[in-house]
């Protein structure tokens, strides 16, 4: 069965530059951290100020102390710029540091926002999304805003403040020759805007290749032991190079773009610094101007432009940060996967042994109308009560079970624990009260007892017990650190059955009211299956339980079987009932045992 939309790869377009209303939204982030950007703001108007000084005081010593002899004053005029420089040093020091921590603290506080919500999405959302894209979307768009805080929007500041002390100081040294610098802003500005346009493609480029490979990575890391079982090492390597080489030519584009721009600004800056020696040269001449005066001048001119080239690095980095805020705040509007909240709690149970009464109403689902996945289906079972699920391979077995814990939605009809609509209760007032056993195994890294834990409040004692409550505790004392034995990604370190064991024992370890059992003793042989059985009949005594079998063996003592064909029910009744009436599932258990009898056979 296939989710209805396709899995996305590519990056959203970029928007433009500046966007008041993500603007706003992204300085609630920045609001509990005020202090540090007034205090980075500060820190860099007063270096923009230090900045004058060099200028000035070399045309202090040359202009006036030389002239008159006076070494007192060519000492005080060479301390002062040593303070100046060393108070410059000493501001961009702290406005490094305050800027850096305003990035990474914001940086943080939207990284565990965007994890928890990604906790919180629907099960059909990461079908249509790859891992690849939602890592991109937590690290490299996360990092861009980064780069806003850290190097950008209060750098640019600082800039724009530079930018204007150094007009301001150019015009009154003299106008004349601060118009003759001007000369070439406009050239400067045009110039910028095309590296703009050039380098906004090349960087969305960049991004949409990064999560290509992100996502081809995530898939061929997981899938490595079918990678390595059907050798396909070379193709999968050859795959990986062309979209490794899209990355790399996306980014040598980028490169390319910017070994071009920084050139043409050093050639408009020589220009504009050669139409000031040439409009300075007759007022040098006729002794109208110094050329120490001159020399500081250029001096001012040549911090003036360094900011300018500035700004529209600035620029870029405020338009990619507008881009990833857009993908980021796109992502964290996604709705999350919770029913109306409610104060009323499931009887409370908690870790209690009550069952509950669990019933579906004519439900009907589709992961793509009109193609039907169930159809009017309808069952009540009740406290005590054991639910058989069978049928071929896509009958829709599994899918009854998804709808139950709410991973999707039913189209039709209702879906009723104790006679509430579960689409009226939250996930985590619907899922407390049910143990699920999928069969697809997942363990997390980290320890055995933790595994089996998995956040419930119990302690060393109970979580034991749940292990030998299914047999588990036989196969831990077997690991070398035993209940603190940590175990690889997804469980690695252990078999596959002692993997199943230890998920029996988490899903047992809370006391659930209602087991989701989804094939679960597919994974184990016959000797631990038995023991399986032996525990589960204990812990089912008094709960609910819906267990989805392909081994009809272990659904014969059922209280009632729902046969599935086609996502509708064809036959429903205990084993020797439906056994009796020589149909569908009849069938299906005789080719059962006759394939286990063939296996069992000698010479087989």
């Amino acid at each position: 069965m296939t989710a209805p939309a396709a899995i996305q790869h590519e990056e959203d377009a970029l928007g433009k530059a500046f966007d008041g209303r993500l603007a706003r939204r992204l300085f609630t982030y920045v609001r509990p951290y005020g202090g540090l950007v007034l205090g980075a703001v500060a820190v860099l108007m007063v270096e923009g100020v230090l900045q004058l000084a060099p200028p000035l005081l070399t045309r202090r010593v040359i202009d006036v102390a030389i002239p008159a002899g006076d070494a007192a004053l060519v000492r005080n005029s060479v301390l002062l710029l040593v303070g100046a420089l060393l108070l410059q040093v000493s501001a961009t020091y702290v406005e490094t540091l305050l800027t850096g921590i305003l990035g990474q603290k914001v940086m943080h506080d939207l990284r565990c926002q965007l994890f928890a919500h990604l906790q919180r999405l629907p099960i059909p959302f990461f079908d249509r999304n790859p891992v690849g894209r939602l890592v991109t979307r937590v690290t490299s768009d996360v990092e861009s805003l980064n780069e806003l805080f850290a190097s950008g929007v209060v750098a640019g500041l600082g800039d724009l403040f530079t930018l204007l002390a150094i007009t301001i100081l150019m015009v009154i040294v003299d106008w004349r020759l601060a118009l003759a610098a001007y000369l070439v802003v406009p050239g400067i500005l045009w110039v910028s805007r095309v590296f703009r346009l050039k380098v906004r493609e090349s960087y969305r480029e960049i991004r949409t290749r990064l999560a290509r490979i992100n996502a081809f990575l995530q898939e061929r890391i997981a899938g490595m032991r079918v990678v390595q079982l059907f050798s396909r090492e070379g193709d999968e390597a050859a795959r990986f190079a062309a979209l490794d080489k899209a990355h790399l030519d996306a980014h040598l584009r980028s490169v390319t773009v910017y070994a071009l721009y920084f050139p043409a600004i050093e050639i408009l800056t020589s220009i504009a610094l050669a139409s000031l020696i040439v409009a300075a040269a007759p007022r040098v001449e006729n002794g109208a101007l110094t050329v120490w005066t001159l020399a500081a001048f250029i001096q001012l001119a040549r911090r003036f432009y360094q900011p300018l080239q500035d700004l529209s690095d600035k620029y870029n980095t405020l338009q990619q940060a507008m881009a990833s805020s857009e993908r980021i705040f796109t992502l964290l509007d996604t709705p999350a996967a919770e029913g109306t909240e409610t104060t009323a709690v499931l009887a409370a149970r908690g870790a209690s042994s009550q069952g509950v009464t669990v019933t579906f109403e004519d439900v009907w689902f589709a992961y793509a109308e009109p193609t039907w996945v169930l159809r009017g289906v309808s069952f009540t079972v009740r406290p005590g009560e054991t639910l058989a699920l069978v049928g071929h391979t896509g009958a829709g077995k599994t899918t009854v079970i998804n709808l139950l814990l709410r991973f999707h939605e039913p189209q039709r009809g209702r879906i009723l624990l104790d006679g509430r609509d579960i689409r009226s209760m939250s996930v985590h007032e619907l899922r407390r009260v049910v143990g699920y056993v999928q069969q697809d195994i997942f363990l997390f890294a980290g320890d055995v007892a933790t595994n089996i834990r998995l956040g419930n409040p119990l302690s060393d004692g109970e979580v034991r017990q749940a292990a030998e409550r299914v047999g588990a505790d036989r196969v831990i004392a077997r690991l070398p650190d035993g209940y603190a034995q940590q175990l690889g990604e997804r469980g690695s370190s252990v078999s596959v059955g002692e993997r199943q064991l230890l998920s029996f024992a988490r899903a047992i370890a809370a006391d659930p009211a209602l087991l989701l059992l989804d094939e679960a003793t597919s994974a184990v042989d016959s000797e631990i299956e038995a023991e399986i059985q032996r525990g589960l009949a204990t812990l089912m005594q008094g709960r609910t339980t819906i267990a989805v079998a392909h081994r009809l063996s272990t659904i014969i003592g059922a209280t009632e079987i729902l046969v599935l064909h086609h996502g509708e029910v064809r036959e429903r009744g205990t084993h020797r009932a439906l056994l009796g009436r020589n149909g569908l599932y009849a069938r299906l258990f005789r080719l059962q045992a006759g394939e286990y009898e063939a296996a069992a056979s000698p010479g087989v």
